[in-house]
């Protein structure tokens, strides 16, 4: 078995489990001001790791629940078993699972599945992106001027925490609301990455991104053709360039 079909092996594991305790309605877990940590998360989790450590038990993995196991192989697996546990304990079914292998070029294969849609998303580095085992790219949306386009926004900790950049990426936001005509702020970014990359939001706008979901969205974005420019903790991927323009432009 190849790693393509590892990663999707894994998030699948994870989908199927997490999609039964959705459907439940029940919840076990820790809110905090700015995060939820839920007793699936770490189920989830572990799913995803036995799949992983089974086929390459030498991999080393990062997941965002029980932090790094170091392995005897320079490749890594970037883990996020329940991206969306706030969407998750509030009922909203806007929630993902992400498994991601890097090699010393950076992100190899990525998978992502949306549990409650019984979606799942697989790109290989120079291989493209396969919807449900059919392929797609960001072009096989509706295309529409950017003033007409949805652009989705995305943040990790150092902004999440406030101050000067959660200021910054305000006046971002108040600027991209002038040009997009939709904005939308997720807390789970590997589905939107997954609706980027075929095609049905039109761009994505990321600051300060946290790791496990940015090596799995910038994949997906790339072999789904996606057009980026990046600067620093700023990056901006689009599925044409006047929309990855508009929204440079809106944003620096």
């Amino acid at each position: 078995m190849d790693s393509a079909d590892v990663a999707r092996d894994a998030v699948t594991a994870a989908a199927d489990y997490l999609r039964d305790r959705f459907a439940d309605g029940a919840l076990d877990a820790d809110f905090s001001r700015d995060d939820v940590k839920a007793i699936a998360d770490h189920q989830a989790e572990q799913r995803v790791m036995d799949t992983i450590e089974s086929a390459y038990p030498d991999h080393s993995i990062s997941a965002e629940e029980s932090g790094d196991h170091p392995g005897r192989d320079d490749r890594r697996w970037v883990i996020d078993a329940l991206d969306g546990t706030n969407n998750f304990a509030a009922g909203v079914p806007t929630f993902g699972v992400a498994a991601t292998l890097l090699d010393e070029d950076g992100p190899r294969t990525t998978a992502v599945a949306v549990p409650v849609l019984d979606d799942v998303y697989v790109a290989t580095r120079g291989g493209g992106v396969r919807y449900n085992g059919a392929p797609v790219t960001a072009d096989g949306g509706t295309t529409v001027p950017p003033s007409h386009a949805t652009v989705v926004s995305i943040i990790g900790r150092p902004v999440i925490e406030g101050g000067e950049l959660r200021r910054e990426h305000r006046e971002m936001l108040t600027s991209l609301r002038g040009e997009c005509k939709r904005v939308v702020e997720t807390w789970a970014p590997v589905v939107y990455w997954a609706l980027l990359a075929r095609g049905r939001v039109g761009g994505y706008l990321c600051f300060h991104p946290a790791e496990r979901e940015q090596v799995a969205g910038e994949l997906l974005a790339r072999e789904a053709d996606c057009v980026e420019r990046s600067e620093g903790a700023l990056s901006v991927f689009a599925r044409d360039e006047a929309t990855r323009d508009a929204v440079w432009d809106a944003v620096v």
